[in-house]
């Protein structure tokens, strides 16, 4: 049975890290910085988490499965019928705003997603929210350019993949988790008490009704 996004269990379990032996933490490198978004751009979220950049003892893994899949620049993937488990079984497909079929490559760049990760030995990911790859607790339903624009909960196909290998997953909108985890690699760090994770912002939970805490 994979992992759920969020799994406090599987995040607890994360050793200390130290900078002899830093967390290798997997990110969308859309948060790198790499110009690997449709357009070219990283989409203003270079450095969206930006301790992540900076402490020793954490070691980034950039990485996109959309641009090893598709190519950048390229039209805008999203999911149709499904989530990305859904897409991975092939009951779910993933078209561009044009109708075009993109499943394939999508689906062989979150394998070569997987497959890095699991060459470069990444304790956990965090990855890029609401993506069709890279999103750990909804995406668009349909084409995001349809009005009014729809959401699915559940994750992207890429993040199914790692999901399915047991790899942690968080996004760079989970503000109370990736404090939790500063203050694991940052010692005294205090987490803010105030702080929330994007399955208990105020929009997630008015639009599906209840706070996601599984897919």
């Amino acid at each position: 049975m994979p992992l759920l996004p969020h799994d406090s269990a599987a995040l607890a379990a994360l050793r200390t890290p130290s900078a002899a032996a830093p967390w290798r933490v997997l990110i969308s490198a859309c948060q790198a910085g790499w110009g690997c978004g449709v357009d070219g751009t990283h989409y203003g979220l270079a450095g969206a988490v930006p301790w992540l950049h900076t402490l020793p003892t954490i070691r980034l893994l950039p990485f996109c499965p959309e641009d090893v899949g598709l190519g950048t620049p390229r039209t805008m993937p999203d999911l149709h019928r499904g989530d990305g488990h859904d897409c991975l079984a092939g009951r779910a497909r993933v078209l561009d705003p044009a109708g075009a079929d993109l499943t394939a490559g999508m689906v062989a760049g979150a394998e070569a997603m997987a497959a890095f990760a699991m060459a470069e030995g990444a304790a956990l990911a965090v990855l890029t929210d609401m993506s069709a790859a890279c999103g750990t607790q909804c995406q668009s339903e349909g084409c995001r350019f349809d009005t009014p624009r729809r959401f699915r909960r559940g994750v992207g196909v890429a993040a199914a993949r790692l999901l399915q290998l047991g790899l942690p997953l968080v996004s760079q909108r989970d503000f109370a988790t990736l404090d939790r985890l500063r203050a694991r690699a940052e010692p005294g760090f205090v987490p803010d008490p105030e702080k929330r994770d994007h399955h208990e912002h105020p929009w997630f939970v008015g639009y599906f009704g209840v706070a996601a805490t599984e897919t």
